[in-house]
This record gives structure tokens, C-alpha cells and sequence, in this order.
């Protein structure tokens, strides 16, 4: 059974989706639609833009979800039987299986986007990735660190993201080398994603996605908050709203969709991240990028 799977922010490149314009009439369509829903050039950004210039969340998320849902809606007979989405992605996932259509997608992945950023400018903070520890001795840390420092993606075993206060994190990261992690690494994001400092901006995505029209899907959505088989509107709804706040189960997702019978997962997308995390999480299954 073929799972596709969709990247979050971090994914993206400067010239990302531009063979994609130049070789498809339906991704010219969908691009230049988008410039029109957002109201700025977002291709010229995409196609032409340094690294910096897509750095900024404003623009990553939306970039990221752009080149995911078109080069999707580009695959000849697209009929996924699962699909999942690592944060932002969730999103693209939820277009693919037809929850949500091109649009209503667009406009939830930039007021979202908007939203994270402002929270972050409202509260400077930082997340790290943390290699080579259990995940409960990484838990167990974060929850003696004084201030806020969680748990924050599951990326696969042995990898593990922490988010939160700065101070808190670099404590958590100083804690975590003394216990044997074989890195602690602060990345180079706009605040901490995944954790109690985005209730702000979970609060306003909440009613735009209440807003939002949410269709039953084509396929089961294994979402980041649940990491279980989800086709429920309603529910859907409720774990994209509470997704800003909770951790990225990744792990558990991936290892969910094996044991319902994924046995090759299509990252569709710019990079391979997704296809590296999939192989540490079961080397038993077979990845690949998708392809027009």
C-alpha cells in the first residue's frame, strides 16, 4: 500500500517548483492563482529568492505548501490510500486527500503562517534538535528545566526536537550533553513551533479553520497530534487546531501507517527529509520522491 507523505518548513529551496511552472499547464494555473489568493508574487520568491528571503515563515510555509499540492495535483492518476504530514504538511496532506480544496488550503497555511510569526516576534524562543538519547530521558529533562521547554517533534528514533524559552532550552541542551546525547543543536527557526508559546497563534488559526468548509477525505489522514487513522471532519478540524501546541508525532505516524499496510512511502514535496526519517523509523520499506 502506497503512503504519500508531505514536508513541513525547513523543506524548501531557492528555484523550488520552478521546472514544475515551466512544464505544467495545471502547475502554471495553480502558481499563478496562488500570487492571486496571497496578493504578493510568491513565485518570483520561490523561483528567484535567495535563502534568507525564504526563510522567513511567512513566505517558507506557503512556498512548502505550494510545491507539495501542486506537484501532487501533477501526478498522473494521484489515488493516494493514506497520507500524513509532518506539521505544515499536514495541510498539503489534507488537500491531497480532498479535505480541503487548493484554495481554502492556501488561505489556512498563510493565516497560520502569519499567526506563528507573530507569536515568535511577540516572544523570542528557539527549538533544538536533540540525537541520540532515548526519548524519555529527553522528556524526563524538559520537564526538571526551569521555564518552558517541551517535547516537540518526533522525527524518528534517536531524534528528537525540544522547543521553547531560549534560556530553557540551551539549559535543556547543556543537561542533555552531559547524559550522553551525541548532539544538541539550536536551530536556526523563528521561535518555538510545537509548544505551550504558540497558544496565541493556535487561538487565531482556531477560527479561521472553524470558518473553513472541511470535507470527509479520500483516504485515512494520520494526523500529528493523534499519529492514529483519522477521516472524521470534525476531528480533523480538532487535531489541526490543537497540532500548534503538541508535539509532531512523527515516530509514532509513521510506525501507525506500517502496521495498516504502507509499504512504500511517496514523499511528494521539496527535499528528502521525510524519506530519511521513514527508513530510520523501518528499514523495511521502500521510499521514494514523487515524480510528473
Amino acid at each position: 500500500m502506497k503512503a504519500y507523505v508531505f514536508p513541513g518548513q525547513g523543506a524548501q529551496f531557492s528555484g523550488m517548483g520552478k521546472d514544475l511552472y515551466k512544464n505544467s499547464t495545471i502547475a502554471k494555473e495553480l502558481f499563478d492563482k496562488a500570487n492571486d489568493v496571497l496578493g504578493f508574487d510568491i513565485t518570483k520568491i520561490m523561483f528567484e529568492g535567495s535563502a534568507e528571503d525564504l526563510k522567513q515563515t511567512k513566505v517558507t510555509q506557503p512556498a512548502v505548501f505550494l510545491h507539495s499540492v501542486i506537484l501532487a495535483k501533477t501526478i498522473e492518476d494521484f489515488k493516494p490510500e493514506m497520507v500524513a504530514g509532518h506539521s505544515l504538511g499536514e495541510i498539503s496532506a489534507l488537500v491531497a486527500a480532498e479535505v480541503l480544496d487548493f484554495e481554502s488550503g492556501l488561505q489556512l497555511v498563510y493565516k497560520r503562517a502569519l499567526a506563528m510569526q507573530a507569536a515568535c516576534e511577540a516572544n523570542p524562543s528557539t527549538m533544538a534538535a536533540i540525537l541520540g538519547l532515548e526519548d524519555t530521558v529527553v522528556e524526563q529533562v524538559c520537564e526538571e528545566i526551569d521555564g518552558i521547554v517541551v517535547a516537540a517533534n518526533y522525527n524518528c528514533p534517536g531524534q528528537l526536537v525540544i522547543s521553547g524559552e531560549i534560556d530553557a532550552v540551551n539549559a535543556a541542551c547543556e543537561k542533555l550533553k552531559e547524559l550522553g546525547a551525541k548532539r544538541a543543536l539550536v536551530l536556526p527557526v523563528g521561535g518555538a513551533f510545537h509548544s505551550p508559546l504558540m497558544k496565541p497563534a493556535e487561538e487565531e488559526l482556531a477560527k479561521a479553520i472553524e470558518e473553513t468548509t472541511f470535507n470527509a477525505p479520500i483516504c485515512p489522514i494520520y494526523q500529528n497530534v493523534t499519529t492514529t487513522a483519522v477521516t472524521d471532519p470534525a476531528e480533523i478540524k480538532k487535531n489541526l487546531i490543537a497540532q500548534l501546541t503538541a508535539p509532531v508525532k512523527w515516530t509514532q505516524s509513521v510506525q501507525n501507517m506500517i502496521a495498516d499496510g504502507a509499504t512504500e512511502f511517496i514523499e511528494v514535496g521539496p527535499g528528502n527529509t521525510l524519506q530519511g526519517l521513514v527508513k530510520k523509523v523501518n528499514r523495511e520499506v521502500s521510499t521514494a520522491s514523487a515524480t510528473v
